[in-house]
Order: C-alpha cells, then structure tokens, then sequence
C-alpha cells in the first residue's frame, strides 16, 4: 500500500513517499496543487548513471508556472532514485509491471505516460499489458527507428552481463563513470545541445544519484541491451494518441540511426504509428531538462487534445 502523506504546495516540496511491488520498496513524488485536476501523468525518468525521478524537476516546475493543474507522479523505477535496488538484470517487462502497480494502487485512474528516450519500450509494454490504464504517451527523443526495430540478441546480452557488467571490472568501471569530469564531457557530448547547459545541478543530481554502486545493476542492464528487440509490430499496432516530440539537433548513441536528421527521426516515429502528432523542439536529447519551456507547451497542448477527444466520444 501507498504511504499517506499530505499532498505538496508545489513541486520543490514534494516529499518522497512509497509503496510496495513485490517485496520492493519502491518511491514516488506527486507534484501537485490543492487546485489540481485533470488527467494525472506519469514521467518515466531515463536511465543513466545517477539519474532518478529528479530529472523530471525541471519540467515539473515549469508545468506550474505555466498555470497547468494536472497532477503529476514521477516514480523512481526500480533500482534508481530511492527506489530499492535489487542486484537483477532488468527489462522493460519488468518496470512496466511495477508501473502499472503504482497505477493500479496509487493513482488508480488512467493516466498520460510521459516518457524519455530509451525508455519508451517500458511504456509500449505499460501500454500493451494495461491499454485501459493509458490514455496518451508522450515520447521525449525516443531512439531512431533502427534502433527500435534492431532484432533481439539475448545469448549476446547475457554474455555482456555475466562477463563484464556484473563482475569487478563492472563495478571498477561505474566507480570511474559516477566522476564529475565523464558526467560532464558525456552530457556535452551525447546529450544537451548547448555545453553551457550541462550546469552544476545537472552534475550533482546525477553524482548523488550514483552515490549508491547498486544503482549501477539498472544501468548496466541497459548498457548489456536487455531492452534491444524489434518493437516494430508493436508499434505499429499502439492504438493510443501519441505526441512525439524530438529535439531540433537530436543525435543517436548507437550505429543505427546515429546521422539521421531530427526531421527523420519523427517522420519514421510517424510514418508507423497508427493515431500520433509529432513536432520538433529547440533542443537535442533531454528536452525536458534543456528546454522545459518548449516541452511543456507542447506536452500539456496534447493533453488538453486528449481530453477534448474524450469528452466528446
């Protein structure tokens, strides 16, 4: 069951609370106002080295300041933030059930997903085990399409983890990747459009993030690619609206899709799914925390559409 607090007067103030998934601790914020109302969202926070629900402050404090009043719940998914952080190889299946537990006791109406990058294979598995439970997806930067659509290899995966990620030179290796200095240069390098952006509140989210070394067994899985398969027929069938949203100067990490321009990148994303809008922001590939303001503005215009559809259905 959910721990009763007292709901928050405004974002910087949301207090950690908890509930229980298979004998995990696992934590939350709520961001709201006691005037609140609407389709609540969910915000499925990327992971990373260090990063947590905490990414999400940015966009949270600019949800309100532009006078937007759906509530907002941004959970640390397993093994980040203060979430408990069992020495597993996690998949999508996996965060997707424990969403979908947060959903069913916590909030317990349909929500919005709001999910960045990678992670939108959690949220298409959200989608598709609980289709009543999800309104909307709004997809921030999702991979390129061949990265999507890349053929499963777990033999591959499995080998990355037993011999490298979930050993001594694993544990070396995150112990070196938690330092300011690889923080720094891989935000600018991979991940904010402008280098100046990468800021000490950025930095000293992601080191406290990593505080804890068992925070690297979520990470490592993802680096081990236990989240790689083909999505494609998948995607193909998402009956739910989706806004995709893709920063002007997006890039890819991966081989696949690496040089594809931003306008391709969403034309592919729109090209396959069934019922989606897509637009192109300032920014690159963290939107929500470089431009905030042209995320907001496009996210809760989206909302306001869903809902709209759904009044009137």
């Amino acid at each position: 069951m959910a721990t009763a607090v007292p709901n928050p007067t405004s974002p910087e103030t949301a207090p950690t609370q908890t509930y229980s998934w298979q004998n995990y601790r696992c934590a939350y914020a709520v961001h709201r106002r006691d005037s609140s109302q609407g389709q609540p969202l969910v915000l499925i926070h990327p992971i990373g080295v260090g990063l947590s629900r905490h990414f999400w402050q940015r966009f949270c404090d600019e949800w309100q300041h532009q006078g937007q009043t759906n509530p907002l719940y941004a959970p640390d998914l397993l093994g980040c933030g203060e979430s408990d952080m069992p020495r597993i190889a996690y998949r999508p299946e996996d965060w997707a059930q424990q969403l979908q537990a947060f959903i069913d006791r916590v909030i317990q109406e349909p929500v919005i997903v709001v999910v960045q990058g990678a992670l939108f294979p959690v949220a298409l598995r959200l989608a598709q085990q609980a289709p009543e439970q999800v309104a909307g997806l709004v997809l921030s930067g999702p991979p390129a399409w061949g990265v999507m659509t890349r053929e499963a290899k777990p033999r591959q995966n499995q080998l990355l983890w037993n011999l490298f990620f979930d050993t001594p030179l694993g544990w070396g290796f995150y112990r070196y990747a938690r330092r300011e200095a690889f923080l720094r240069s891989f935000s600018q390098d991979k991940l904010f459009a402008e280098a100046d952006d990468v800021d000490a509140n950025w930095l000293d989210t992601l080191q406290q993030g990593a505080a804890d070394l068992a925070s690297r067994h979520a990470v490592f899985s993802f680096l081990a690619g236990f989240w790689r398969q083909d999505y494609g027929p998948d995607i193909r069938q998402l009956q739910q609206p989706v806004k995709v949203l893709f920063g002007e100067g997006a890039s890819g990490i991966s081989r696949r899709g690496k040089n594809d321009p931003a306008s391709k990148r969403l034309d592919d994303y729109l090209s396959q799914l069934p019922n989606a809008e897509g637009t192109l922001i300032p920014g690159r590939n963290v939107m929500p925390y470089e431009e905030p303001e042209a995320f907001v503005r496009e996210t809760a215009a989206f909302v306001q559409r869903v809902a709209q559809n759904h009044s009137s259905s």
